[in-house]
């Protein structure tokens, strides 16, 4: 598409209107942005709200679906798990003596990394959007448009924090050795109890560990009792950490069993929708700056 000027005027003329009228388009632009800024703070701000500590928290419940391996609710509060109730019959772990389930009570508040990221995350975005509205030049495109890269790439870790995985802070289980004292009476050296974030579910999960034992000689093999050569032999539980070895409290262990359990937070389910709109916004004002400056969108 392209358009024409009537009655014609000279070239040079006409690039210097064009350029006059980009120019009026970013000044224009810029000043609109000072009100979306107050917008994205508010946004911000509802998110940094839903993780406030009030009471009475959030109760959630945390029991396997199709099977007794795990029976319990937490509760949580802001960043932290306050209270805990789960009770667990895993076929390798033995129960206390004359009772049904190994029982797990939350004595100490447990804190979770992830959700503590995620605060330190949102009030690093209202940090860059108090810069950008007060310090720099409100009227330079470069800056805003700098702070408006940085803005989108706070909030996107953010939202990444909610998503989970191993490689957000508090994702790897085995580098979180946890306290025995956390819970009453203390939980088992072979047992780990690992709290976390996943797709704005509250992820419990639980594994079982033993040591890693050399693998014996083929030789060894014919020895194996009836029950082993029949195929009758109880056979430990598959799961897809099976054939990994870990450093958990400065020893390598092998995952024996491993349940996982999740429960939907409403609270977090409202953060990351508020953050991928959040995320969105700045994305089309990024891309409406750099065509009006004449930039690669992606730059």
């Amino acid at each position: 598409m392209s358009a024409a000027v009537w009655p014609p005027i000279p070239h040079d003329e006409l690039i210097k209107e064009e350029e006059d009228s980009l120019a009026r388009e970013l000044e224009w632009l810029l000043n609109t942005l000072q009100e979306t800024l107050a917008s994205l703070k508010s946004g911000l701000e509802e998110c940094i709200a839903l993780l406030a500590p009030k009471e009475p928290g959030s109760t959630l419940a945390l029991s396997s679906l199709r099977s007794e391996s795990v029976k319990g609710f937490v509760t949580r509060v802001g960043t932290r798990i306050v209270k805990g109730d789960i009770h667990l019959r895993l076929a390798t772990l033995p129960l206390p003596r004359s009772l049904p389930t190994y029982p797990l009570h939350l004595s100490n508040p447990l804190p979770l990394p992830q959700l503590s990221h995620l605060l330190t995350l949102l009030n690093q975005s209202l940090d860059i959007i108090d810069i950008t509205t007060w310090t720099g030049d409100p009227q330079n495109a470069f800056f805003i448009a700098g702070q408006l890269r940085l803005l989108a790439d706070t909030i996107d870790d953010a939202r990444l924090t909610l998503v989970g995985g191993e490689d957000v802070v508090g994702g790897r289980w085995w580098e979180d050795g946890g306290d025995e004292m956390t819970f009453s009476p203390p939980i088992s050296s072979t047992l780990s109890f690992h709290l976390s974030i996943s797709s704005t579910t509250l992820t419990l999960t639980l594994r079982t560990l033993g040591p890693v034992l050399p693998t014996p000689p083929p030789s060894t093999f014919p020895n194996l009792s009836l029950r082993h050569r029949l195929g009758l032999a109880s056979k430990p539980p598959e799961h897809d950490e099976a054939e990994r070895t870990f450093e958990y409290r400065g020893e390598e262990v092998r995952v024996r069993e491993k349940v996982r359990v999740e429960s939907q937070d409403p609270s977090l389910m409202a953060v990351m929708a508020k953050l991928s709109a959040l995320g969105h916004g700045v994305a089309v004002w990024r891309r409406g700056l750099a065509v009006v400056m004449g930039e690669d969108e992606g730059e």
